[in-house]
Formats: structure tokens, sequence, C-alpha cells
């Protein structure tokens, strides 16, 4: 009978230890849940959600350079191999090779502005779609779209397969790049945290482009073809994951109360954000139309070898993200100035892209590069905070719209760039395309001083949340109307950082006091 008892006792206590462990493990949860509600960190996890989806879509768009043209060229030689010990073989199979060859690097081109061109047609669409649901649902389904794009680019074996892949991720940076920038816009609603925040994110999408042709060259060549990808496809699911714990796209109340923000079209009318667009445009032509051919350029005139040509534009991250820090910490103390830090950028490219043609060997070609990418960081990191301003003074504090007109920007230089890049060398020169490029640049500069008056236009918080008696004018905005509704005779609720509802006294003293922060 003891053995039976003693039997009994450890079972017991072996319950007893299961369940205690299982309710550590709930109190543990259940602290780590609260961790994550807190306003301050969840915006800080959001950004980092939102910057490894930057990340990994710009390394996919990048990864492929060094990657598909040898594998699809291999892929070419393995037909024409099939061609040449076919029984059959006569003058048909020969013209076809022909015809192949001439037309390869127009295929080349085509797949690589696809992603571009389908993010170009799919971001007015996705922009409204954004406004109407909110910010987190897009970019959980951008997240899945380019999860399965990457694993269809590592197990691609025909052009074929390859342009679909490359279409999808365009449909997926549509949604996750466009809701990502938008996110950050709508959370760090002060100032000066949105142009850090934003810094961050443009300093992510530096890396994961200048970075992903080395990662990408050194894994194709060592461990295949599929490796890259697969780790691309690793890190986007495990974002993924993130995005659907933290932000719980599908259980978000908050979007029933969110208002209509402007239409697309009435965003693009509007002439600030019309001179902004306009800049982007322009100063990332001279990257988008250099990138596809620099590299023939380098080999014909100064002999380089592959090492040299694939770490072309690298040293240029560091620049890079100097020039985001710089822009950033000049706005904290001067925000006045964001239209002139965006005209040096310009002034920057400008010069250096006309410099480009003349270097005769790659330590030299580094310095114009890196001028290039200098003054991108300037022109971006300036900008992109100006268009949410812009969308709080002018429009609805909904920013879906705003930052598609940002990715549209982008999406149309480095459209054109594989395609028509190609054929400006080809009809007026190397030398011809980058003086024209560096002129376009300092001739565009001057149209940033329209928005030097940006500034006076932005409203103090204070006159923000005063505004909200006459409505709300944005997600956050929305909810704090609703908490205040029961108290407007006398007292008016405000959410600080922490997420706690505080009361102050409503008196125009204090608000024309504190109005004058940000004039």
């Amino acid at each position: 009978m003891e053995p039976e008892g003693s039997t009994e006792g450890q079972g017991a206590n072996l319950a007893q230890s299961a369940a205690s462990k299982l309710s550590q493990m709930g109190e543990r949860t259940k602290q780590l849940g609260n961790v994550i509600q807190d306003p301050e960190r969840q915006k800080r996890i959001i950004l980092v959600i939102v910057c490894i989806a930057l990340l990994l879509d710009n390394m996919l768009y990048m990864v492929i350079v060094p990657i598909i043209p040898d594998y699809l060229e291999g892929l070419q030689k393995a037909a024409d191999h099939a061609h040449a010990v076919a029984p059959h073989t006569n003058s048909t199979n020969s013209t076809v090779r022909k015809v192949a060859e001439g037309n390869f690097d127009l295929q080349i081109g085509v797949l690589f502005a696809s992603k571009a061109i389908v993010q170009l047609l799919v971001n007015p669409l996705s922009g409204t779609f954004i406004d109407r649901v909110g910010y987190d649902i897009p970019l959980f389904i951008g997240l899945n779209v380019m999860f399965l794009s990457t694993l269809i680019f590592a197990f691609a074996e025909n052009y074929a397969t390859l342009f679909l892949a490359r279409s999808m991720q365009g449909l997926g940076s549509a949604f996750a790049d466009t809701s990502g920038i938008a996110l950050i816009a709508d959370r760090y609603t002060e100032e000066k945290a949105r142009s850090k925040a934003l810094g961050i994110a443009l300093a992510f999408i530096s890396f994961g482009s200048l970075v992903a042709p080395p990662f990408g060259g050194v894994l194709y060549e060592f461990a295949g073809k599929r490796v890259p990808f697969l780790i691309l496809a690793c890190i986007c699911l495990i974002d993924g994951v993130f995005c659907l714990t933290v932000l719980k796209p599908f259980s978000n109340k908050e979007r029933e109360n969110m208002p209509v923000g402007t239409p697309i079209y009435k965003l693009m009318i509007d002439p600030y954000i019309a001179v902004v667009a306009g800049a982007l445009i322009i100063c990332n032509i001279p990257l988008a139309f250099l990138e596809p051919t620099i590299a023939n350029w380098m080999e014909e005139t100064m002999h380089s070898s592959q090492w040299e040509i694939g770490m072309t534009w690298f040293p240029a991250f560091f620049p890079h993200v100097l020039g985001v820090y710089l822009t950033v910490k000049l706005a904290e103390k001067y925000p006045h100035l964001q239209w002139f830090y965006g005209a040096i950028g310009m002034v920057f490219i400008g010069a250096s892209s006309c410099t480009v043609p003349a270097c005769k060997n790659f330590g030299q070609l580094m310095i114009p590069l890196c001028g290039i990418c200098f003054g991108i960081a300037f022109v971006d990191t300036a900008l992109l905070p100006t268009l949410g301003f812009l969308v709080d003074v002018r429009h609805v504090s909904v920013y879906g719209s705003v930052y598609a007109i940002a990715d549209i920007s982008y999406c149309v230089a480095y459209a054109l760039g594989p395609v028509a890049a190609g054929q400006i060398v080809h009809n007026l020169g190397f030398v011809q395309l980058n003086l024209g490029m560096g002129l376009a640049n300092v001739l565009y500069a001057p149209a940033l001083l329209l928005l030097k008056n940006v500034t006076q236009m932005k409203p103090s918080f204070s006159e923000r949340n005063m505004l909200l008696e006459d409505g709300p004018t944005g997600l956050y905005d929305t909810i704090k109307m609703e908490q205040r509704e029961k108290k407007r005779k006398g007292l008016c609720t405000t959410i600080d950082e922490n997420g706690i509802e505080t009361f102050a006294q409503r008196s125009f003293s204090e608000e024309e006091s504190s109005g004058g922060e940000y004039a």
C-alpha cells in the first residue's frame, strides 16, 4: 500500500508544480502584454517592425542585382546547349537563340522595373485602402505578400516565375511600405520625434539597398540561389508574427472611429505636396539610372573586376546615414529650414552626378557616389516629415494617401531607370546622362523655396487640441475627442505619452503661451 500512496503523492506534487509553472507563465505573459500595450514602448516596437519591413523590401529589391543576370544567363546557356544537342538542330534554332541573346538586356531591365511599375499602379489604391481601414491590416497584408514573393524567388527556375515573384514584391511593397511610413507618422505626432523616427526608417532603407548586393553575391556564389531568399523569407515571417502579436490588426476597434482622409487626387493637386513629390522624383533619378548602367561603364572605362562592381554602392551607406543624422539634428535646432536642407541635398546630388563621368578608377568613383547618397539622405529626411505636417495643417490627419504619393514618386524614378537608362546611354552617352541628371537636380532646388512658409502654417499641439472642438482630424484625435465630449463645459481631457488621462482647465492665455513653441 505504501508504494501506491507514494505514487499518488508524487502525482499530486507533479500536478501542483505544473499548475504553479502554468500560473507563472500566465503572469509573465500578462506582464509582457502590459509592457507591449504601454503606449511609449509600443511606439518603439512598432518602429522596429516597420524598419524591419522596409529593410526586407529594399534588400529583396537589390539582392537580385548580382544573382538574377548570372542565373538567367546560365538558364540561357542550358537552353542553347539543349538546342545544340537536339536531333533536329537547324537554322531556326540558331535564330531563336540569337533573338534571345539580343533581348537579354531588355529582359533584365523589364524584370528589374516590374516591381516599381506594379507598385506605381497599386499605390493610389493602397493609399485609399489604408485611409479607410487603418495602418495595421495593410502592413500585415504587405508582409504576407512579400513573404510569398521571397519564397517564389527562392524556388523559381524560369523567367516567367521570376517575373511573377518580382511583380508580387511590388504589390506587397505598395501596402507594407506606405502603411509602415504612415503608421510612424500617425504614432509620432510631435515634430522632433517624427523626424527622428522617419530618419531611422530611412537609415534602414539605405542599409537594405546597399548591403543587399554583396550579401546576395557572396551567398549566391558559396551557397546557391535559394539561400539568400530563404533567409529573407524567415526574417519576413518573424516580422509578420511580431506585427500580428503587437498590433493585433484583426481585433483593433479604433478603426471604427477613424475619420475619412482626404482623397489622394486632392492631395496630388495641393501645390506644396506636388513640390515635395517632384523633389523626391528628381533626387532619386541619379541613383535609379546609375544602378543599371554603371557596371557596364566601369567595365569599359576602368576594366573593373567583379568585386569592385559588386562593392560600388556599399561605401555610400555611411554618408547616407551621416546625412540622415545631420538632417535630424539640424531639424531639431532649426525646424523652419527643412526646405533649405532639401535644397542643399539636391545641389549635392547634382554636383556629384556631374562628376561621376570624370572618375578614372574605383577609388575616385566612390566620392561622387557617396555624395549622391549623402544628398538623397538630406532630401528624404527633410521632406518626408514635411508631407506629414502638410497633411496635418491643410488636410485631415490621415497619412495613407500622402505617403502613397511619396512612394509613387520613388517608383516613377525606379520604374524608368532600368528601362530608360540603357537607351539614353546608347543614344546619347553616359556623360550626357549624368550631366542631364545633375542639371535637373540643381535647377529644381530653388523650387523648394515654395515650402519656406510651411512652418508658419504648422499649429502647435495646444492649437490642434482646440481645433478638436470643431471635429477630429486623425485617428488618435478622434479617440481624444470622444473622451472629451462629456467634459466640454469647463475641463478638457488629454492623453499624455504614457497613456494616462489628465484634466486641464482650458484657457486662451495658456494656448497662446504654448502656441509660440513651434512658430
